[in-house]
């Protein structure tokens, strides 16, 4: 089990659809989340190869972390203290976006970051 200084746990799943995601692009999206009882990141949504930005945008909650600022404390704190060892456990991760609200995941904003 991991602490809060090393992260959450991520769950086995989470590697295996980055890894289709990236090799077969069986995706539009993953949307990740930490499940606190269980201690782990876990895949919460997988956004079918059809989906359009808008449906992305739409899956990211409105008052919980992975989108505002103005979430909980303790789950940014949980967040923040997840997102390396999560990323190391991802291989391949090319483009890292943080973002506080959603003007600052916009359509614009990612397609200027992956180019």
């Amino acid at each position: 089990m991991a602490n809060a200084a090393s992260g959450m746990a991520v769950h086995d799943e989470c590697k295996l659809k980055f890894m289709e995601l990236k090799a077969k692009r069986t995706f539009r999206f993953i949307i990740y989340k930490i499940e606190e009882k269980q201690k782990q990141v876990i895949v919460e949504k997988l956004g079918e190869p059809v989906e359009t930005y808008d449906a992305f945008a739409a899956c990211l909650p409105a008052d919980e972390c992975r989108s505002p600022d103005t979430a909980r404390v303790r789950s940014k704190m949980i967040y923040a203290s997840s997102k390396d060892r999560f990323k190391r456990e991802l291989d391949g991760i090319q483009v890292e976006l943080q973002a506080t609200d959603a003007s600052e995941v916009g359509l614009d904003v990612i397609q200027s970051r992956a180019s």
